[in-house]
């Protein structure tokens, strides 16, 4: 917040670049914001709370399209390819010099920066339907995993042949307003905590998947599987010392190798455990029945981590809207105006009256749309390919093209051209495959019956 908020004041009107010297001042860094706190760890638990998402639960039905050869060997080449692309964005964060540059702010800020133009505009527009379809996605598999409770316990007192028939809808509602609240902490660096309690929770439950399929495994009972697979018809908040881009290289490093060995596990012991029959989602697909409690566990932990990084992915959005806006009506106090509410056993909470609106309608849209696509699979496989070859592999790579000034057409230049259409081609087949999922599972959708 940019006014220094005076306690008394039942209403304060934002006005950037109104601090007063003295004891606000050591609150701010050398460019006159908040002093920022982040650092290397906070860094790793934002990126782990941000990739080992629902997605670590579909890996063995993704392993069992490919097969033994080419499944791991995908998942190895793609997260060698993001950890590469990501240390080559965290250089970007300064400009020119990646340690003495202007900082960049946003994503946008950096695309700006470096390459300018329309691509500015188009990396926005990945960017932020990224943002809107992972929310999407989220309240998706956060329901299924609160049913999968439910009919957990179910099947354990009635048995597995009862189909324990349960709609997603009052669970897409029960999260949907626990976002409500969460939506409105003012800003992404007061969330370092939430964002640790969920990655402990993405190590809980991918933790228990795995060791289930290991007992699985271990328990005999060889599934089929095959060579060739089956036969189908982030924000700025980190502090500058140490060099920003150094912290988030080393965040990078243990996130992004933390996040593949779990997914790599995940997927080959799941893949194992059940074979070309592996469900898109192997806890709430009941791969597993029991011991039910520990399903049960799990996925109320899939459920607290997407609690968390729903707004992960949602500040960044709520902050850039809500930017844009004070800009551009700086005057309209519904806009910029902050309220002052005394909390009993919190103190003093600033209310903004079109952050409340803006983030409470953006909550509800999302949760309806959650509840229109209810297919956890495809959805998920639509929004990884429609945001990994723009914001993971292109822009990444063109600025540091234009960073580092690489001569066209010398053999640097030609190999990351090279890999940027080979990603780029990957992401457009996985795009039309969950395109052409989503549209079967629409002719067979039945709204009032669980979504798996």
């Amino acid at each position: 917040m940019s006014k220094h908020m005076q306690k008394t004041s039942m209403f304060i009107e934002q006005s950037p670049g109104d601090y007063e010297n003295g004891g606000i001042q050591k609150n701010l860094d050398d460019d006159g914001r908040p002093k920022r706190t982040g650092t290397w760890l906070t860094a790793s638990a934002h990126i782990i709370t941000a990739v080992i998402g629902s997605g670590v639960l579909s890996l063995a039905w993704a392993i069992a399209q490919l097969g033994w050869v080419a499944g791991p060997a995908v998942l190895m080449a793609f997260s060698f390819i993001t950890y590469f692309t990501s240390t080559l964005l965290a250089d970007c964060y300064r400009a020119p010099d990646p340690v003495h540059g202007k900082r960049n702010y946003t994503y946008m800020d950096v695309v700006r920066a470096y390459l300018g133009g329309r691509k500015v505009q188009l990396c926005g527009l990945a960017q932020y339907a990224n943002l809107v379809g992972i929310t999407i996605g989220y309240t998706i598999t956060a329901s299924i995993s609160m049913v999968a409770v439910k009919r957990s316990n179910c099947f354990h007192k009635h048995g597995h042949q009862v189909k324990c028939q349960t709609s997603n809808y009052p669970f897409m509602v029960i999260f949907a307003c626990i976002q409500l609240l969460l939506s409105q902490i003012p800003n992404f660096d007061k969330l370092s905590w939430l964002s640790i309690v969920a990655a402990v929770m993405s190590f809980a439950y991918s933790s228990i998947g795995l060791g289930l399929s290991i007992a699985k495994v271990a328990g005999g009972g060889h599934a089929r599987t095959a060579l060739t697979g089956v036969t189908v018809g982030v924000d700025d908040t980190i502090k500058s010392s140490p060099p920003e881009n150094k912290s988030m290289k080393r965040a990078t490093s243990v996130g992004v190798s933390t996040t593949t060995l779990f997914y790599v596990l995940c997927g080959i012991f799941g893949y194992a455990a059940f074979g070309n029959d592996a469900p898109g989602n192997f806890l709430t697909g009941f791969g597993f029945y029991e011991p039910f409690w520990l399903v049960d566990f799990a996925n109320i932990c899939i459920a607290i981590h997407l609690i968390g990084a729903y707004q992960v992915f949602a500040q960044p959005l709520f902050g850039f809207v809500e930017g844009w806006c004070s800009r551009n009506w700086s005057d309209n106090k519904f806009i910029t105006g902050e309220h002052a509410v005394d909390i009993p056993l919190y103190g003093i909470y600033y209310v903004n009256f079109f952050r409340l609106v803006w983030r409470t309608a953006y909550v509800i849209v999302t949760a309806v749309i959650a509840m229109i696509f209810p297919f956890f699979n495809d959805f998920l496989g639509l929004i990884g390919a429609g945001s990994f070859w723009p914001l993971t592999v292109y822009f990444p790579i063109e600025m540091h093209i234009a960073q580092t000034k690489i001569p066209k057409y010398s053999f640097r230049w030609i190999w990351l051209k090279i890999l940027s259409w080979v990603c780029l081609v990957v992401s457009l087949i996985a795009a039309a495959g969950s395109i052409q999922g989503l549209i079967q599972s629409l002719k067979t959708y039945k709204p009032f019956q669980t979504q798996e």
